[in-house]
C-alpha cells in the first residue's frame, strides 16, 4: 500500500510539473548531446573463436536530439577534435579464413537522421544500410511504460525511473519531467518528461546524455529533416536487412548496426 502511494504521488508530482513547465512557455527549444554505447555480442563461425578478442568490445558514438516545441530531430553529433576516427570497416585474417565488419552508418555514407512530429504522431526516419538509403515513415507508438516510485538526480535534473518491454526487449528509462518534452533518444519515447538515460536489453544498447542546452536556436545546417533514401515502411525495411543478414551469416540484435562477414583465401 505504501508502495502504491509513493508511486502515485511521484506520478502526480511528474504530471504537474510537465503541465506547469509547457504551459510557462510557448516553445520549447533544445539540443541534447547523447552517448550511444552498443556491445558487440559476436560469434564466430567454428575454429575462429580464438579471434575474438581482436574484436571491439562495443561501439559509442555521439548523437544529437534537437527539440523545436512539439517537433525533434534526432541525427549524428558534430565530431570534435577527441573524438576518434570511426571506422567503416575492420578486416582480421587468420588460418586461411577473413572476418570482415562493416559498421552501418559511418560518416562517409548517408546520415541517419530521425524527424518525429508529436502534434502529428509521426516520425520520418533515414537509414543507410550496406550502401543503400532508406526514408522510413511510420506512426509513432509509443511502448507501454510502467512508471516505477524509484527517483534519482542526474546532470542537475529530477529523474524518474519507467520500464517496459520492448520487441522482447527490457527497457529501463530515466527521465525527467523538468523537461516537458515527450521525447529522447532515437525511436524512444512516449514519458511525461524527456529521456536522458536509457537501457536496452539489459546493457547491450545504452544511452547518455552528456549535455543538455535549454532555449538555443537551431541554424539551418543543423536543422535539416531526413528525405533521402527509398521509402519504406519500418516492417519493409525490417524485412530488407533480416533478409540480406541471413545471406551474409550475419544476425542483428537490438538493432545493431554492424555486420559480420567471412570469406576463405
Amino acid at each position: 500500500m505504501v508502495r502504491l502511494f509513493q508511486l502515485i504521488a511521484s506520478l502526480v508530482v511528474a504530471l504537474l510539473v510537465f503541465a506547469s513547465q509547457l504551459f510557462a512557455q510557448d516553445v520549447l527549444t533544445g539540443r541534447v548531446i547523447y552517448e550511444e554505447t552498443v556491445k558487440m555480442d559476436i560469434q564466430l563461425p567454428p575454429g575462429m573463436e580464438s579471434m575474438k578478442d581482436q574484436f571491439p568490445k562495443s561501439r559509442t558514438t555521439r548523437r544529437m536530439l534537437l527539440v523545436q516545441g512539439e517537433e525533434l530531430l534526432m541525427r549524428d553529433a558534430p565530431a570534435t577534435e577527441t573524438d576518434d576516427e570511426e571506422p567503416g570497416e575492420i578486416e582480421f585474417s587468420s588460418g586461411g579464413a577473413t572476418i570482415k565488419m562493416d559498421f552501418a552508418g559511418s560518416r562517409d555514407a548517408v546520415e541517419r537522421m530521425r524527424f518525429t512530429s508529436l502534434a502529428d504522431g509521426q516520425a520520418v526516419e533515414q537509414r543507410d544500410f550496406m550502401g543503400r538509403a532508406f526514408l522510413i515513415t511510420e506512426d509513432i507508438e509509443g511502448p507501454a511504460w510502467k512508471l516505477t516510485s524509484e527517483q534519482s538526480s542526474y546532470e542537475g535534473y529530477m529523474t524518474m525511473k519507467a520500464t517496459a518491454v520492448i520487441d522482447s526487449m527490457n527497457v529501463v528509462a530515466w527521465f525527467t519531467p523538468e523537461i516537458p518534452v515527450s521525447g529522447g533518444p532515437d525511436t524512444y519515447g512516449g514519458l511525461p518528461g524527456l529521456i536522458l538515460v536509457l537501457d536496452v536489453d539489459d546493457g547491450m544498447r545504452t544511452y547518455a546524455a552528456r549535455s543538455i542546452e535549454l532555449g538555443v536556436e537551431h541554424s539551418e545546417d543543423e536543422w535539416v529533416r531526413p528525405e533521402k533514401g527509398r521509402k519504406v515502411t519500418r516492417a519493409e525495411y525490417d524485412e530488407i536487412v533480416e533478409e540480406k543478414m541471413k545471406e551474409m551469416g550475419a544476425q542483428r540484435r537490438g538493432g545493431g548496426q554492424f555486420i559480420i562477414r567471412s570469406t576463405n583465401n
